[in-house]
């Protein structure tokens, strides 16, 4: 993207953001603008505010950039600068290019071990994502969750993806509604996991976001609470990526002079989108103060039924001992996307073979790659 090219003459010009493509062109205007610039007389060039990054094909401002000070452009150096930038530009393409084509041409290593990184005990997301991939195996009141004992633990959605990103044989998963460019989500069963598949139920991999609640909520709770549940609530829910739980929601209508503080504790899966619904609600009610603390859906559940918390988050069906206790509802569906490195050229995976990777079962890429 470009930004204002600044000079102590008149001549500052604004670049609009343009696509790789067009680099070549790009730079063909840029030296012409230099040219000009550079060959009238007199001219002082705030030279910390012209850096050109080579295979990005931008110009950037002064604003990260070490600050290298004024200097006056002579007659003879002006002709060997304009030169001299031209051939930087020239030489930054040639670079530019050669990277893109070594990076598009580079093959994802299958012999490669897999790297299996999971959520911990007590969090919802494993609890559900073991439950429907079969990695957890029950046996009448007897479970037994059979994730690979050679897994990276982590104990947050972020956590999950940071380790991913960085390892290009390694697999995870995490709340689809978290997914995002810097690891890739692959297909289930040939379906790519999107709120529109997790609503239709083409995705197979998919759970609950509940809430809940020990005994009445104060009346700022319930408020907030009903606010959740609003047409208002669940319109967020949907702008974050996530399916609405509730349809045909009525409209939150704010209370006049709601003041009080609500405590909120579960979920790191959960937590983004509570996040986004406290700071839209306490915009509309400036006098309650609202503490979100993620810490994983049974601390969330523990926290509600021994009353520390007004109000447990959960990314997971409520157990039956805590249904005894608690009052849930969900506030929004999402589905749990199995991610992998981006240069892991693996698109799609089988239920099948989900179990088999995060039970140890297949332990290298070549098996999956066949």
């Amino acid at each position: 993207m470009f930004e204002r090219i600044s000079t102590t003459t008149n001549k500052s010009r604004d670049l609009i953001s343009i696509g790789r493509e067009s680099e070549l062109y790009t730079k063909l205007i840029l030296f012409t603008i230099i040219y000009k610039n550079i060959t009238q007389s007199e001219i002082k060039i705030n030279i910390h505010s012209l850096r050109y990054v080579c295979g990005r094909g931008v110009w950037m401002s002064n604003t990260n950039t070490k600050r290298m000070g004024k200097m006056t452009i002579t007659k003879l150096s002006k002709i060997t600068l304009t030169l001299g930038l031209g051939l930087t530009l020239a030489a930054c393409g040639a670079e530019s290019d050669s990277a893109g084509s070594s990076e598009n041409t580079e093959e994802f290593d299958t012999t490669q071990t897999i790297n299996v990184i999971s959520r911990e005990d007590g969090s919802g997301t494993r609890g559900a994502f073991t439950e429907i991939t079969g990695v957890l195996v029950e046996d009448g009141d007897t479970e037994t969750d059979n994730t690979y004992s050679g897994a990276t633990i982590q104990n947050s959605t972020s956590g999950v993806m940071t380790t991913v990103a960085g390892d290009p044989a390694s697999i995870g998963y995490i709340s689809l509604g978290s997914l995002d460019d810097s690891i890739k989500g692959v297909n289930i069963e040939g379906v790519e996991a999107t709120p529109e598949t997790v609503q239709d139920g083409s995705y197979a991999i998919s759970r609950p976001f509940n809430i809940a609640y020990n005994g009445e909520l104060s009346e700022v709770a319930q408020d907030f609470w009903t606010y959740i549940m609003s047409a208002e609530g669940q319109e967020i829910v949907v702008g974050e990526g996530y399916v609405e739980a509730v349809t045909d929601a009525p409209a939150y209508e704010a209370a006049e002079d709601m003041t009080g503080n609500i405590s909120i504790v579960g979920s790191t899966s959960v937590t983004p989108v509570m996040e986004v619904l406290v700071e839209e609600y306490t915009a509309l009610n400036p006098e309650v103060t609202i503490d979100v603390t993620s810490n994983g859906s049974s601390a969330g559940m523990t926290a509600a039924m021994d009353g520390s918390a007004d109000i447990g988050m959960a990314s997971r069906e409520l157990k039956d001992e805590e249904l005894e206790v608690l009052t849930a509802e969900p506030l929004a569906i999402d589905g749990i996307a199995v991610i992998v490195n981006n240069e892991n050229s693996v698109e799609d995976l089988t239920m099948e073979q989900v179990k088999q990777i995060f039970t140890g079962e297949v332990t290298t890429w070549d098996e999956i790659a066949k």
